[in-house]
């Protein structure tokens, strides 16, 4: 009996016992679940919304109403305050004399009255208060309209103002050599040889023409041209126009400009930039640019773009130089420069497809200069002149006309061999113009007169840099004021 109670009471301690660690256990897990659950605190705090400001509305513009209105409702308070007394007084007699009721009444209709008019007349004042605040802010709008304006004017015309500094230091940066700049090489050669025989020579006798056959003969004229000049001094000394050896640089600078000037008075040549079409010559005006390999037709058709759209003619340039390789690229480059269009075909391919679409184009798109770049050609291979002509030929096509003009690019360099290049282009092609390029790199400037001198031939421009603006257009008076400077 006693052991069956013991083993009881062993039993319900294990049990209790149990209980309790059961109990302690549910309660760590509800524990670790509930820190499992909670939010885990952000590493980093949530940047503030910025705050929105919000402007406050602009202040109700204050205005008087207008005086009139005022005394008009101040009459009616008075005339209102009167009725009130007068009917305070007509109340008080009524009740001492009851006849006085009747003029009771009339005396309150008198106060409603005096009560409708103030009413109106605060009304009115309301109206013309609004009114006049409309007024002053629609003023006021319109002042800061007109302010805004003229702010806007003023920030433009700055903006105007560094856009035209800027440009005003591109193009003085642009700017060029000067003619003078250009001949400088060649007027330290040829008329530095002149002055030193005019300072030297005591007398004009026949040992001082002898010297001066000598200088013309090496100054690149040419023979005839050399020639025509020496002669031109004697004639002048047989007519007694040439006192002494200082006259002589005066007689030839008049005879060198009367033969650059082609027969025209001096400030009226025809020669200098790109002549206009033809009247009556429907545009595109189509301009030919040969020369031999290495006289800078390339870069002079690019120069010569940027000038022609600077000046407001739309241009398109012809890539008809299909064998050189690198030629495509660099009239491209040029294009890009002087920021006008392209036609340019793949390389070896036929250059008189090429021209044809760059007329076809330039007609399409009303474009009004077409510059036709060509191959290189040694003027003395005749397979390769008669691929010129062919040229001509399709650009005659592509326009009836053209090519209107065709600028022999010559490099001075070369000295009296650029005659030499002028007149075969000229028999194969009828050259109407052509540039002297590279003035600025040699003593032999003096071809210029030359090739004016023997084939008549007009100048359209000269090159005396490597900047867009150092091609400049062919002045005969300037360029002799140049030499002889």
């Amino acid at each position: 009996m006693l052991v069956a109670v013991a083993f009881d009471t062993q039993t319900i301690v294990i049990a209790v016992a149990l209980l309790v660690l059961a109990a302690l256990l549910v309660a760590l897990l509800a524990r670790a679940a509930v820190a499992r659950r909670a939010p885990k605190p952000p590493e980093e705090l949530p940047a503030p919304k910025p705050e929105q400001r919000v402007e406050p509305p602009p202040p109700r513009t204050e205005v008087k109403p207008p005086p009139e209105r005022v005394a008009r409702e101040q009459r009616a308070r008075t005339e209102l305050e009167r009725a009130q007394d007068a009917l305070a007084e007509a109340e008080a007699q009524a009740k001492a004399d009851a006849a006085a009721q009747a003029e009771v009444e009339r005396r309150r209709r008198e106060v409603s009255d005096a009560q409708r008019k103030l009413e109106y007349e605060r009304r009115k004042i309301a109206e013309a208060e609004e009114r006049a605040r409309r007024e002053a802010e629609d003023a006021a709008l319109a002042r800061a309209e007109v302010a805004a304006r003229a702010a806007e004017e003023a920030r433009l015309a700055a903006e105007r103002a560094t856009q035209e500094e800027a440009r005003r230091k591109l193009a003085q940066k642009e700017a060029g050599r000067t003619l003078a700049d250009g001949l400088a090489k060649t007027r330290g050669g040829f008329m530095a040889r002149v002055n030193a025989m005019v300072g030297a020579a005591k007398e004009l006798d026949e040992a001082t023409l002898s010297e001066l056959e000598e200088i013309l003969f090496s100054a690149d004229v040419g023979v005839r041209t050399a020639t025509a000049l020496l002669e031109s001094v004697r004639e002048r000394l047989k007519r007694r126009e040439l006192s002494d050896a200082s006259r002589v640089k005066a007689a030839l600078r008049e005879e060198i400009e009367r033969i650059l000037s082609l027969g025209v008075a001096p400030g009226e040549s025809g020669h200098g930039g790109l002549p206009e079409l033809p009247p009556g010559s429907p545009p595109p005006q189509v301009v030919m640019v040969v020369g031999v390999n290495g006289t800078g037709k390339t870069t002079t058709i690019g120069k010569l773009a940027a000038r022609l759209k600077e000046s407001g003619r739309s241009v398109i340039l012809g890539a008809g130089d299909t064998f050189r390789a690198a030629a495509g690229e660099q009239l491209d480059v040029w294009a890009d420069r002087a920021h006008v269009p392209m036609v340019r075909g793949k390389d070896g391919s036929d250059p008189g497809a090429v021209l044809f679409d760059a007329v076809s184009r330039a007609k399409t798109e009303g474009a009004q200069v077409v510059l036709c770049d060509t191959a290189g050609r040694l003027h003395t291979k005749a397979n390769l002149m008669d691929e010129l002509k062919r040229l001509r030929r399709v650009l005659e096509k592509a326009q009836p006309g053209a090519p209107h003009e065709v600028l022999l690019v010559v490099d001075a360099t070369t000295g009296q061999n650029a005659i030499a290049q002028a007149r075969q282009f000229h028999e194969a092609l009828g050259v109407s113009g052509f540039v002297l390029a590279k003035l600025d790199g040699t003593a032999k400037g003096g071809v210029i007169i030359g090739i004016c001198g023997e084939l008549k031939i007009p100048v359209r421009y000269v090159g005396v840099g490597e900047k867009l603006a150092d091609l400049k257009p062919f002045d005969p008076h300037e360029f002799v004021e140049a030499l002889f400077s």
